[in-house]
């Protein structure tokens, strides 16, 4: 269920018969990215399980997993926001392994020092718009500023390898893990060999809240369009 903000509550001002009422509007940003919490869950599970259950029977995260990462890491989650509408998502987890493993899926390792990126969907609606690439280069900048980041991973069907590789993305092979008939390709990004962030991480992170003020992206933030199978 895609999170459509409901109407604001007007209510008239008290006023004599002859004074037309006067109505507070509340208005939201045309565009806004932001971490997720738990209060977008069931928008990112509606998300996610219109876009995977047709195609491959399974969701990379069910409901109670979505909560489960949102309550330990939302930090490693974006959502990005039309008009306080939840259109696309990334979420994330800690892992501590050079390679991922069946535990990953649903693992959240806090002294782990790589990004395990569990899923990226975008709003049905909102596809063909090239938001799902954008958000994910937004994200890969963000992790760039967490200093206990090294590196990004995740697992793709074999389709979508070519998209991954044009987000900067390193094929590691075969991943380990298989979810029903579903095989996969491991993939990994490197985030500290950027050295320019290491050296100057104040300057970065005034070059980045810069980038992000276009769309409204919160300074502290602690698909091809259509469906990418991430787990």
């Amino acid at each position: 269920m895609s999170a459509v903000s409901a109407q604001p509550f007007v209510k008239p001002m008290q006023s004599s018969p002859s004074v037309s009422p006067i109505q507070r509007r509340h208005t939201l940003p045309a565009s806004e990215v932001r971490p997720l919490n738990t209060q977008d869950a069931i928008s990112v599970f509606e998300i996610e399980r219109e876009a995977f259950i047709s195609v491959s029977g399974e969701c990379p995260l069910h409901l109670d997993e979505v909560r489960h990462f949102l309550t330990l890491c939302p930090e490693l989650s974006m959502g990005w926001f039309e008009e306080g509408r939840l259109v696309a998502f990334i979420i994330g987890s800690l892992w501590d392994q050079e390679r991922l493993e069946m535990d990953a899926l649903t693992l959240h390792k806090p002294r782990g020092s790589t990004v395990h990126i569990h899923v990226l969907a975008v709003h049905r609606t909102f596809r063909q718009q090239g938001k799902g690439p954008i958000l994910m280069w937004r994200y890969l900048q963000y992790l760039r500023c967490l200093p206990y980041v090294r590196r990004a991973v995740l697992m793709c069907e074999d389709f979508l390898v070519p998209f991954y590789r044009k987000s900067g993305f390193r094929s590691l092979g075969r991943c380990a893990i298989t979810v029903a008939n579903l095989t996969f390709t491991e993939m990994w990004y490197p985030i500290s060999g950027h050295a320019y962030m290491r050296r100057n991480r104040v300057n970065d992170l005034i070059i980045l809240t810069q980038s992000l003020d276009t769309l409204h992206i919160t300074p502290h933030l602690h698909s091809l369009d259509h469906l990418l199978l991430l787990h």
